[in-house]
């Protein structure tokens, strides 16, 4: 008995980690389309402060990693620009997702070292990150077209309608 996955099933195991089955319900993916556009667009103004503030930060910003501090803001503008853009339109959600959660599980327990008072933004990001992981990207993102089409249940003749 072999103890070790088939080629196929990792195959698998990566197309559905990647491009989950969407949920059908029409309601609950709004919400969670309403949910990554609220929340993507407010993690992109910390994006967008720290590229503007870049000069003044790099000197003195955290660097929990000891990679350097221009390595890790240059992580963390990823982290906070560039993930949550593909997170707003849904594409690689669960993958775009991850420094996302890394960066505010940093922020939380590192830099404000577990401390409510000076680190509940970035626990509540923590918490809404990890939810919205669990619960998927649903049906009105970019992952779920591509699900559908792997599984063809996408014709490319046809006008795609979400």
């Amino acid at each position: 008995m072999n103890c070790y996955p088939s080629k196929n099933q990792k195959l698998r195991f990566m197309k559905n980690f990647l491009f989950p089955r969407p949920d059908e319900s029409t309601a609950y993916s709004l919400f969670l389309l309403a949910f990554r556009l609220m929340f993507g667009i407010l993690l992109m103004i910390h994006g967008f402060q720290k590229v503007y503030n870049y000069t003044e930060l790099v000197e003195t910003f955290p660097d929990p990693f000891t990679i350097g501090n221009q390595a890790s803001l240059l992580l963390v503008v990823i982290a906070e620009l560039l993930c949550p853009l593909a997170f707003i339109f849904g594409f690689l959600y669960r993958l775009c997702l991850l420094p996302m959660i890394a960066t505010m599980a940093v922020a939380f327990f590192y830099i404000h070292g577990m401390s409510l008072a000076e680190g509940e933004l970035a626990f509540l990001y923590l918490l809404l990150f990890i939810m919205m992981y669990i619960a998927g990207a649903g049906k009105f993102s970019i992952d779920a077209m591509i699900y559908r089409y792997m599984n063809k249940q996408y014709d490319p003749d046809e006008e795609f309608v979400l």
